[in-house]
Formats: structure tokens, C-alpha cells, sequence
């Protein structure tokens, strides 16, 4: 396909079946071309690249701007308050590395593995709380609680507002209207700035306390990026890996033998994680960029200025990068992927996610040997956003009941869920 033909083609993807299941969305349209441009839901033009070498090339290429400032077409997609859109997502180069070096200590693999018992110890918690028997929603419950207190404690968060903070989250993330998501920014942003000033007057140990630190001694952080930052590391650090546990565990019911093979081996949990991350991860893209300089993805130019997506999900299901790409295996050989991201804006917060999945799923597994989907797979709710691929909730039993046996059992779907015609 040529740059001109490319050009004249504006499509919409983002429908209702899309958001159920959009692997068979990208898959069409990668086979089509490496690269189309289409219509946010919204209506905003942007270039959609689909192709894993593209996708890895424009991760790593600077031509591609995070900062909005870069739009010379004036970007009008999501935006934040100037006090919460001074992190890490919207900001290059230079700025960025001083922004990460700040927070990069507390989030190596080392400082990560004194946290183990801690995230042990709220995995049980959370999982004391659940039934022994009967039903529970484990997004709710489990899924949507742990990484809340988990980082919720890094910072500090007092424990009644951890619940509260979930709910905006969850709301901006697309659970809620364009005036909710509004109301959601607006409590976010007012309750860090509180939490900020009560930290202030009495700083403890934590990594709020830190950050307040760097920027009141030594100005190495402007007001707007403190709150930018605290605000990112919470938000990243509570909404995504929610959906990685409950997309998972989903994933894994959904494949019987690749969870008793799991069962009965436990060493192959850190590789089922790694393929759990490329088969099933939420987040459909990665930020926004704008190209500084003319661009091209396999033969096709893009202008300065104009919004590029890259689209993990599509990548990491791309058949010239993965045998059998819609198949979950976790024994597969071949565990890279890109639903971390890659270079410098890989996600910081990765070890401590990938600690957390992996204690959740280990302990739930062990602790709920019959555990099983509460309803038939084809009635799982998902949200409505392009964005992310999440569950709204997840019913499951936890022991077995006859007033269950009825329920249809996946067997072993090709993909998350049943495949639909698109």
C-alpha cells in the first residue's frame, strides 16, 4: 500500500464487538496494511500501526515525541490539568531521565524483592476475605484491592482513602461518562494535593515523602511534576495491574491444560506470566506520539505533527513475530514481548507488577483448586474503551456447587474469549 492510497483511507474500528474481543480487529486490519489511518471514536485522524517491527521501531525511535507540544496539527485527544500532565508519559529525552532517576530506586528488581512479603502478606489478606465457598467477584475483591494497598502503602495512602482513590481511577479509565471521567480528574487531582501538603508538615519514610524531598531541598522536581509524578505512580500502579490479574486468571480458566500444567509445575509461572503479558495485557496502545521530523512504518510516510498509535495488543499477536500468536502457551519459547513498553519510557513500575501477578495468581491457584467462572464466558461484561481491554467484573465459584454444574465451561478458545465475526 502506498502512502497516498494509506492517506485516503479513514476507518473506525473501535466498536461495540471490538472492545469484547479486539484481536480480530487488528488481526484484518494488519493483514491489509502495516499501517492504516483511521477515526478514534471520537473522530480525531490518527496513523494506527499495527506491525510488531514497527511498532518495536517507533518505540524506539526519538523522531517520536511524547510531549504534546509536538502536535502541529493541535492534538485534541485526552488531556490532563497542567498539574497532573507534567509525568512521565508526556515528556522526552532529557526531562524524562531526570524524572526517572528520581523514582527508579524504588522500583529496581532489588528493592522490589524486599517488598516480596509484603505483597504476600496482602495476596492473603485479600484472600482471607473471599468465601470459602460459593461466589465472589475476584475483580472487585481481589483483583481491584491489591495493587491499591500495595502501592497505596509505598506512598502512605491512608487506608480509607485507598478505596475512594480506586473508584476515580477505575472512572477515568473508562468506567464512566465524559462527565464523570471530568469529576474523577478533579477529585484525583485535589486529593493529592492535600496528601501532599499533610506530608509536608510531617514527612515519613515513604516515597511521597521522598519525592517532596527532591523537590523542596533540592529543586530537582517542579511543583506541577511532583503531583504529576505521585499521580502516574499511583494510577499506573493500582489500574493496570488489576486487569493483568483479572484478564489471567480469566485467560487461564479459559485454558484448563495450560493451568494444570501450571498447577503441577510452578516453575513454569514466570514464563505463563510473561505470556499472560503478551496475550492478555489491558492496554491496547501506546501513548500517543507525534513524529518532529517526517517518518516512515514499511514504506509509509507520515507527516510532522500528526498523531501516531502504536498498537501493542497488535503486536504482540502478529504472526511474523510469533508462531501461532492467538495460541496461549505457557511453555512458549519466545517470552519478549511489548506490553511493557520498550526503551526509555518502558513501564518503571514493572518488576513490582510482575511481583504482584505473579504472588496473585501462585496463591490463588493454591488456595482455590476448584476454582471456576461463575457464569457462561460469553456473559462476561467488558468496558466500552478503545484504550483498555478489561473486565468490568469477574464472577467466579470458588468451590464447586451443584447449582453450578450447568454453567458452560470454556474449553480452549483461540483467544481471551470466543472469536467473533467482524
Amino acid at each position: 500500500m502506498t502512502a497516498q492510497s494509506s492517506a485516503q483511507l479513514l476507518v473506525q474500528p473501535f466498536d461495540a464487538v471490538s472492545a469484547t474481543n479486539p484481536y480480530p480487529v487488528y488481526a484484518r486490519l494488519r493483514n491489509e496494511a502495516p499501517v492504516h489511518r483511521i477515526a478514534l471514536p471520537d473522530g480525531s485522524p490518527v496513523w494506527l500501526v499495527l506491525r510488531d517491527a514497527d511498532v518495536r521501531a517507533g518505540l524506539a525511535d526519538p523522531r517520536l515525541s511524547v510531549n504534546k507540544a509536538a502536535s502541529g496539527t493541535g492534538y485534541k485527544g485526552f488531556s490532563l490539568p497542567p498539574a497532573l500532565d507534567a509525568n512521565l508519559l508526556n515528556i522526552d529525552a532529557d526531562d524524562h531521565l531526570r524524572l526517572r532517576r528520581l523514582v527508579s530506586k524504588a522500583f529496581t528488581a532489588r528493592h522490589i524483592e524486599t517488598l516480596r512479603r509484603r505483597v504476600q502478606a496482602a495476596v492473603d489478606q485479600l484472600l482471607d476475605s473471599l468465601p470459602e465457598q460459593g461466589e465472589a467477584d475476584l475483580a472487585a475483591d481481589f483483583a481491584g484491592r491489591l495493587p491499591i494497598t500495595v502501592i497505596g502503602d509505598l506512598f502512605a495512602v491512608p487506608e480509607p482513602d485507598r478505596a475512594p482513590f480506586a473508584r476515580w481511577a477505575s472512572t477515568m479509565f473508562g468506567a464512566g461518562g465524559s462527565g464523570q471521567i471530568a469529576q474523577a480528574i478533579d477529585a484525583i487531582h485535589v486529593y493529592l494535593l492535600d496528601l501532599i501538603a499533610a506530608r509536608r508538615s510531617a514527612p515519613g519514610e515513604d516515597l511521597l515523602s521522598a519525592l517532596i524531598a527532591a523537590r523542596d531541598d533540592g529543586d530537582k522536581l517542579s511543583e506541577n511534576e511532583l503531583v504529576s509524578m505521585a499521580f502516574l505512580i499511583l494510577m499506573a500502579g493500582s489500574e493496570n495491574v488489576q486487569h493483568l490479574i483479572t484478564n489471567g486468571v480469566l485467560t487461564l480458566l479459559c485454558h484448563p491444560d495450560q493451568l494444570a500444567a501450571m498447577r503441577g509445575d510452578l516453575s513454569l509461572l514466570p514464563t505463563a506470566v510473561e505470556e499472560l503479558l503478551r496475550y492478555a495485557h489491558p492496554n491496547q496502545m501506546a501513548i500517543r506520539r507525534f513524529p518532529t521530523e517526517p517518518v516512515e512504518f514499511s514504506g509509509i510516510a507520515i507527516p510532522p505533527g500528526d498523531t501516531v498509535m502504536l498498537c501493542l495488543a497488535s503486536a504482540n499477536r502478529d504472526p511474523d513475530r510469533y508462531p501461532d500468536p492467538d495460541q496461549f502457551d505457557i511453555r512458549r519459547k519466545d517470552t519478549a514481548h511489548l506490553a511493557l513498553g520498550q526503551g526509555m519510557h518502558y513501564c518503571l513500575g514493572a518488576p513490582l507488577a510482575r511481583l504482584q501477578i505473579r504472588t496473585a495468581i501462585k496463591t490463588l491457584v493454591r488456595r482455590f483448586p476448584d476454582l471456576g467462572l461463575a457464569v457462561d464466558v460469553e456473559q462476561l461484561r467488558w468496558r466500552s474503551s478503545w484504550r483498555s481491554h478489561a473486565l468490568r467484573e469477574l464472577p467466579v465459584t470458588l468451590a464447586p456447587s451443584a447449582s453450578r454444574q450447568g454453567v458452560k465451561r470454556p474449553s480452549q478458545p483461540s483467544a481471551t474469549i470466543p472469536t467473533s465475526s467482524i
